[in-house]
């Protein structure tokens, strides 16, 4: 282990032990690592979601943040009263909104693209499952093509709702995509985030076990095969500039992909897509990282 990794690993543990989470719950990893990029000045906005469930009854708290619950769409509304009213009291604190995809893409995006547009001092952060979980697994709009959910028993038919891209759209400072799978380059994106003034968006790839229909064990596997099959683009766009992380840089370059076979294969909720299919989820991939060449050869 590098002396750096373990200057990180010294760092604030984000969450306790005792949650209420299923086994090879990718949310309790990727709050772990929360601590361990942005330590103690931090204050959680719990947006409705499993995070909800995982801490806890109150009065306790598995969190290791002063945390405040609130419901789906006021997530980034109430981090930006806090934020402000941190600000006039002169203590600097990073005010986080925690939510699931189903609280960003759908029923929270007017409120996140609010906040975004009006450049509020927050870092919100969507642990991306690609489905809504907590209440049985439907369909989000972050679900992949293909994916079969309860809401989509034969795989859901339209593709993935790119928020990464959407924020960009939105001309805030700091953008960046990660993944459980990859805890070094999620952690340093943590650690950027914190000291950008503005509105910061980091969108962090989840695999859940159950959702996903894979073993528990697997969890940092299935989110690194995300990552080298190039489903998963891993970036940074900061202050008008793109640039892909060491981890994706193969992507660039369709010959060195991996095959993205790997990546459905180990997971049940692909099972039902026939050849087709695969290549349609193919052709989504291939937009997508065309579109991030096009933003690396336009700066």
């Amino acid at each position: 282990m590098s002396l750096g990794l373990r200057e990180i690993l010294n760092k604030h543990n984000g969450i306790l032990s005792g949650t209420s989470a299923c086994p090879g719950c990718p949310e309790n990893m990727a709050m772990r690592m929360l601590g361990m990029g942005l330590g103690k000045d931090v204050v959680l906005v719990v947006v409705a979601g499993c995070s909800s469930v995982i801490q806890g009854n109150a009065p306790y708290n598995a969190y290791n943040f002063p945390t405040v619950n609130v419901a789906f769409a006021a997530g980034p509304a109430t981090a930006a009263g806090l934020a402000r009213a941190y600000k006039q009291r002169g203590k600097n604190v990073t005010v986080v909104v925690w939510a699931g995809d189903g609280g960003s893409a759908d029923i929270g995006f007017a409120s996140l693209s609010g906040a975004a547009e009006r450049n509020d001092n927050i870092l919100y952060l969507t642990v991306d499952n690609e489905a809504y979980m907590n209440s049985g697994g439907q369909r989000s709009g972050s679900t992949p093509f293909g994916a079969i959910t309860t809401t989509t028993p034969e795989g859901k038919k339209e593709n993935k709702k790119n928020l990464p891209l959407l924020m960009i759209a939105h001309n805030v400072p700091y953008v960046a995509t990660a993944s459980v799978g990859y805890p070094h380059d999620y952690i340093e994106k943590l650690k950027k985030a914190k000291q950008v003034e503005g509105f910061k968006y980091v969108h962090v790839l989840t695999p859940d076990p159950y959702g996903w229909l894979f073993d528990p064990s697997k969890t940092p596997e299935v989110a690194k095969l995300a990552v080298q099959t190039c489903y998963w683009p891993l970036f940074e766009y900061y202050n008008g500039k793109l640039s892909i992380s060491s981890e994706s840089l193969h992507c660039l370059d369709r010959r060195t992909r991996r095959p993205i076979r790997d990546f459905l294969s180990i997971q049940g909720r692909f099972k039902r897509l026939t050849e087709d299919q695969i290549k349609i989820l193919e052709q989504y991939i291939d937009n997508v990282w065309e579109k991030l060449k096009s933003m690396l050869d336009n700066q």
